[in-house]
């Protein structure tokens, strides 16, 4: 019963976030889109195609049986690596070499790279014990995921990055992998982080900003400070829904990365805390979804893919409200992308299929063979017992026949 009240609030939710990001999508972009003699339903006809592939993905992984994205987690991996390494050479769109594009279709293979990471290190992590210090963590899990960072670093994409190495973070806490090796990990990464932000302007500017965006107003700090004042001026109970004026020209990328401050301006403070009660039911469910399966894979995949959609909603959020740098990251379910939509909610369904299967673990054929051998090892020792009870007590009776046939 409880399995499927999880099931329930999972799939509520999902499902509630996606309908509500199409009419936040609507809303930020059609206002300005009409005023530029524009088609103000082209970003919601698109996130809609998203959405209704999206789902089809969902209920195709929700039947697929869990256990066989073992056997695939390999040749996954080494597709999302070479899909990473040939975007490279893709035409930079805003500067960056995120996506491979095909007529009016976009395909960002990041955003693969991160499921095919989290069906990995699950199958490996399960199937080994934890890693106890720094140099079995780097072999080989921390080597792959270093070598994913520096792929999605050189297309200028550090939000991604970021996402890559929480979701990685969480799924070695829930292995058992000790605090000291995740402390130690944390500090090397946390070094390279400060020299990838160091190499490249932007990232500095970014970081800059967020410490003081006032110092810039009209710079690197104008995102910010207009997320800032989209969030302050919705006050509880918002503008209306369709009435911000934020998304017309003032805060830029406001269908994407800051849609959480349109929702702010439009919705108030009820809306925006709706939204993350909605990603904390969301995580609750998935954790639970994680604590109940018996099978060692299908707990650590499902507490990854819980931990990859939530800790991007927390990153986008703390984002939006100037608590950490601007990484890019969009808000899941909500933001406009599709590539985002479609892989979050196929990451959805394979957390239902765990639901419905992780209760039985499946053993493997060596653990089976060994069953079986215990198995015949013990009959065999039953009837050799037996056997040796019933020589004694042959020996026994003999001797007792003797005895009576000696006595006068």
């Amino acid at each position: 019963m409880k399995g499927r009240v999880e099931v329930r609030i999972l799939v509520l939710v999902t499902l509630a976030l996606v309908a509500f990001g199409l009419v936040m999508v609507y809303s930020a972009t059609s206002a300005a889109a009409a005023l530029g003699d524009g088609d103000p339903s082209y970003y919601l006809k698109r996130q809609g195609i998203y959405a209704v592939l999206g789902i089809c993905g969902l209920l195709v992984a929700s039947r697929f049986d869990f256990h066989g994205l073992r056997a695939l987690a390999p040749g996954l991996l080494v597709f999302s690596l070479v899909l990473c390494t040939l975007v490279l050479l893709a035409p930079p769109i805003n500067g960056a070499r995120r996506w491979f594009t095909l007529g009016p279709a976009a395909f960002q293979p990041s955003e693969l790279a991160k499921l095919s990471l989290a069906i990995w290190a699950a199958a490996y992590l399960a199937r080994r014990k934890a890693p106890q210090t720094l140099g079995e963590l780097a072999r080989p899990v921390g080597v792959v995921a270093g070598l994913f960072c520096l792929l999605i670093l050189a297309g200028r994409d550090l939000g991604t990055a970021i996402a890559l190495v929480v979701m990685l973070f969480g799924l070695l806490l829930v292995s058992g992998v000790p605090l000291r090796t995740l402390g130690a990990g944390t500090a090397l990464i946390g070094t390279m982080g400060v020299l990838a932000i160091a190499a490249e302007p932007y990232r500095r500017e970014r970081f800059l900003s967020f410490l003081d965006p006032w110092s810039d107003p009209q710079g690197s700090g104008f995102q910010i400070i207009q997320a800032l004042i989209g969030l302050g001026s919705g006050g509880v109970f918002g503008e209306g829904l369709g009435q911000g004026v934020q998304k017309i020209f003032y805060l830029p990328e406001a269908h994407t990365d800051m849609i959480f401050a349109i929702v702010g301006e439009e919705l108030g403070l009820l809306g925006t805390t709706a939204v993350i009660l909605a990603y904390a039911a969301f995580g609750y469910a998935g954790l639970r979804i994680a604590l109940a399966c018996k099978d060692p894979f299908g707990k650590r995949l499902a507490a990854a893919l819980t931990i990859l959609v939530c800790g991007q909603a927390a990153i986008n959020l703390a984002a939006v409200l100037a608590l950490a740098p601007l990484t890019g990251i969009p808000l899941p379910f909500v933001s406009y992308g599709g590539s985002n939509l479609v892989v979050q909610l196929a990451s959805v369904g394979i957390l239902l299929n765990i639901a419905a299967n992780g209760s039985r673990a499946r053993a493997s054929v060596s653990d089976r063979s060994r069953g079986h051998g215990r198995a015949r090892a013990a009959g065999a020792g039953g009837r050799g017992r037996a056997a040796g009870r019933g020589r004694r007590d042959d020996l026994r009776r003999v001797a007792g026949a003797r005895r009576g046939a000696a006595r006068p």
